[in-house]
């Protein structure tokens, strides 16, 4: 196992002028074979998602490091940046986690057309573990230096012990994707991964939640539409605050507090700050300056007529909980226990996540057929009503033809099976993270 703690070839000078912009697309120019993308962003110090370091590699260009909250201040950025992206245009480009990094790098003018991504092939390929230091060991025998992953990426000057660690995460892409794909060439996989690779190009930005106050942490401890009310209030403004000074909304005012104010009867400044979680949570000099704006907002919230307070629970479009199906819907529960067990197998089979499988979602989607409570026989037709459910969901097309059958069979269910259900899938469906 090599350790490494600097790329090979060194680690560049940031990018911080047009003039080296377009000596890096010149470089790039004359490399070949597809571009391996990162970013580094300061998720839980800023409020944006904005990229704050852009690390691009191609073989025989390579290493280059872009400051994009330099490049973005200056005349005449947006035609040198549409310059590199047409660049690359036509490349296949890696990047790892894709789904984290797609949105700042558009944002800053990057936009794949094809793509790469070395964590979800990982998955696909059967990989116990899919971070990228995991897989560098695993596939690659090298140990990568992770101490400086949650750092402030926003601050500058950017430390030179960062711009190693950010540059060796760009310059194994290449290796790495070379190795996923050899896995999922000798499985049979790799046309599964692309067709996944291209389906993540096409979605589109995920919608706003709806009321996404009420994912506050502590939530579970608020019993009354009264003290919903203040959350949803301190909330709202909170999310104002945080998005004006560009700041992690938790480095403004943590959920903690928000909670603990809700349940409490306050009646001054004083009061707040007396709290245990206030004086656990707020310190410095930012956190300091906003505490009168929270508890002039608490006491609006407070005064708030009944008429304004939210319901306890909101209303959503979405299935509702699988675990209400039994006494509400037999005959989904009843399909949805056998397909979980299908899947399970096929999965099993194939050696690949259950959630890459299908996700979840579709599954539930599929098998609760919009609460209809009656009875299929199973038959081409039905299999093919399925495939064309699982089409109009968004599966891909391998999806379709591993899945479809189970699915179909699962339908013409009408007991829930007696054997020990396999492990409980996320209801959102998502992957988990990688480590």
């Amino acid at each position: 196992m090599r350790a490494l703690h600097v790329p090979d070839q060194g680690t560049p000078p940031v990018i911080e002028d047009l003039e080296s912009l377009h000596s890096c697309i010149a470089d790039l120019q004359k490399g070949s074979g597809p571009i391996a993308i990162d970013a580094e962003r300061a998720s839980g110090f800023r409020y944006s998602a904005r990229a704050y370091l852009i690390q691009i590699f191609r073989r025989g260009s390579g290493i280059h490091l872009i400051d994009p909250i330099a490049i973005n201040s200056l005349d005449g950025a947006s035609l040198v940046i549409a310059a590199l992206n047409k660049c690359m245009e036509d490349e296949e480009v890696i990047i790892h986690a894709s789904t984290q990094d797609l949105p700042c790098l558009r944002e800053f003018g990057i936009d794949p057309q094809r793509l790469f991504d070395t964590e979800l092939g990982a998955r696909i390929a059967g990989c116990a573990r899919v971070g990228l230091g995991s897989l560098c060991e695993s596939l690659l025998e090298i140990a990568l230096a992770k101490e400086h992953s949650a750092v402030d990426w926003s601050i500058r000057p950017l430390q030179q012990e960062w711009l190693d660690y950010a540059a060796l995460d760009v310059a194994v892409l290449i290796d790495l994707r070379d190795k996923v794909a050899e896995l999922l060439e000798a499985q049979g996989k790799l046309t599964w991964a692309l067709q996944d690779f291209a389906s993540i190009l096409k979605s589109p930005p995920s919608p706003p939640r709806k009321e996404p106050w009420r994912r506050t942490s502590g939530m579970h401890q608020i019993k009354s539409r009264y003290q919903m009310a203040i959350v949803r209030e301190l909330w709202l403004e909170r999310d104002r605050v945080a998005a004006q000074i560009d700041l992690a909304p938790g480095r403004l005012l943590s959920d903690s507090v928000i909670s603990a104010m809700a349940q409490s009867r306050l009646k001054s400044v004083a009061e707040l700050m007396k709290m245990p979680e206030a004086k656990a949570r707020i310190r410095n000099e930012v956190q300091k300056n906003h505490i009168d704006l929270w508890f002039d907002i608490y006491r609006r919230a407070s005064a708030l007529p009944e008429s304004e307070w939210p319901q306890l629970r909101s209303k959503s479009d979405s299935l509702p909980p699988v675990k209400i199906w039994r006494a509400k819907y037999p005959l989904a529960y009843a399909r949805i226990m056998h397909a979980r067990i299908r899947l399970y197998e096929i999965a099993t089979t194939h050696s690949i996540p259950l959630e890459n499988l299908l996700t979840p979602e579709i599954a539930r989607k599929i098998t609760f057929d919009n609460g209809a409570e009656k009875s299929y026989e199973f038959s081409q037709s039905l299999i093919t009503k399925v495939e064309t459910q699982l089409r109009l969901n968004g599966a891909r097309e391998w999806q379709i033809e591993k899945t479809a059958y189970a699915l179909a069979q699962s339908l013409c269910e009408t007991e829930a099976p007696p054997a020990p259900e396999p492990a409980e899938e996320p209801e959102n469906g998502e992957n988990p993270p990688s480590e």
